[in-house]
């Protein structure tokens, strides 16, 4: 029999989100993890606001949207919003009730100054890598660390001379005055010793290799344990020509600041250079690095290279490919969506939280 279709809505709808998740969706394990490392925060959103004045969203709601946002490849703040008007699973996600409004986007960026004042995606990171570390699913031993280009939020047309005056009579002979005017570059020579952008000063000009297109970037890095490739630390830095290295150090000496004790680290070819053998070295940590043919470095010889444990390191570094992998492409961290070095760290950081906690979840049930 061919049912009528109902073209009247009911006046009132009783019925439970709980119930509207399947009882097996990955989902429900990732919002317990979540949950319980934001309760481990506590303090830090405590520092964030006065006890007086009127309450504000709170910063776990901001923390699990970002979250989201990593999770779904929702591609900016607005449309999240957007969505979370009709997605009853964002709605139980962040704990809404199904007849509450959604909350604007201003709220984001109102709220990120906190945020990122008081480092909580740096905090949310250390946290659930603990977490991970207490469930016994972290190497303290064999690393492997790299970087990658991150897109800046900020066009070509941006990236001016430094000394060049602002002229506000480039207006057509009709006096309108276009927002995206054309731009001819041919014929100019552009650095970042004499450019810089004007949407995005932080950012730098900077291509992957030879033969490909400049953009205006930042440089991402990371440290994944050997293990099961979790990222334990990550550092987003200004693209220049020793970002990589120098970050890299710097999140070495976290490490042993956190009186984890590192035996060795693997990393590419472009690590391949005296300065960053020197300073494993130094700390006595063995350099499980790629190397260049042709290029002798002191501290990277056939003694180490040689090794059963050099090759080992070597195959597990395709690990820390697969957090860059998931950022730029579901994360939707190909090209930033944010103007500004510390804001483009926070969904870096935000990133690698979502990555780690979809590990640990892999390996909780595997």
């Amino acid at each position: 029999m061919r049912g009528e279709e109902q073209r009247q809505e009911n006046l009132f709808h009783t019925f439970s989100l709980e119930e509207r998740i399947p009882a097996e969706h990955p989902i429900r394990r990732l919002r317990e993890l979540c949950d319980e490392a934001l309760r481990r925060m506590y303090p830090v959103f405590n520092a964030m606001y006065s006890d007086m004045g009127r309450p504000s969203i709170a910063p776990e709601t901001l923390m699990k949207s970002t979250v989201l946002m990593a999770l779904y490849s929702v591609r900016s703040e607005r449309l999240f919003c957007e969505q979370l008007n009709y997605n009853l699973l964002f709605r139980w996600f962040l704990g809404m009730d199904p007849s509450s409004a959604s909350f604007d986007r201003t709220v984001f960026s109102k709220n990120r100054v906190r945020l990122l004042e008081h480092e909580a995606g740096k905090e949310f990171l250390s946290t659930i890598v603990e977490m991970a570390r207490e469930r016994k699913l972290l190497s303290e031993e064999h690393f492997t660390v790299d970087g990658t280009l991150i897109e800046s939020w900020a066009s070509l047309k941006s990236f001016r001379p430094k000394d060049e005056k602002k002229d506000n009579d480039k207006n057509d002979s009709n006096g309108f005055m276009p927002r995206n005017p054309d731009v001819d570059f041919h014929g100019e020579k552009r650095s970042n010793a004499t450019h810089k952008s004007t949407t995005d000063p932080e950012a730098r000009l900077m291509r992957k290799g030879p033969g490909k297109e400049a953009k205006l970037s930042y440089c991402g890095n990371a440290t994944v344990e050997n293990r099961n490739g979790i990222v334990v630390e990550c550092e987003l830095s200004s693209a220049t020509g020793t970002a990589e290295v120098d970050d890299a150090i710097k999140m070495i000496d976290r490490l042993l600041d956190k009186g984890v004790e590192p035996k060795t680290l693997g990393a590419d070819k472009g690590y391949h250079q005296n300065k960053f053998v020197k300073e494993l070295r130094d700390r006595e940590i063995i350099p499980h690095v790629a190397e260049v043919s042709g290029r002798r470095v002191a501290g990277l010889d056939g003694r180490t290279t040689r090794q059963k444990s050099y090759r080992l390191s070597q195959r597990k570094r395709k690990l820390v490919e697969q957090c860059f992998g998931y950022a730029k492409s579901v994360a939707g961290l190909r090209k930033s969506r944010l103007s500004g070095m510390k804001p483009t760290e926070f969904l870096l950081q935000m990133s690698f939280c979502t990555f780690n906690l979809l590990h640990i979840i892999r390996l909780s049930t595997s």
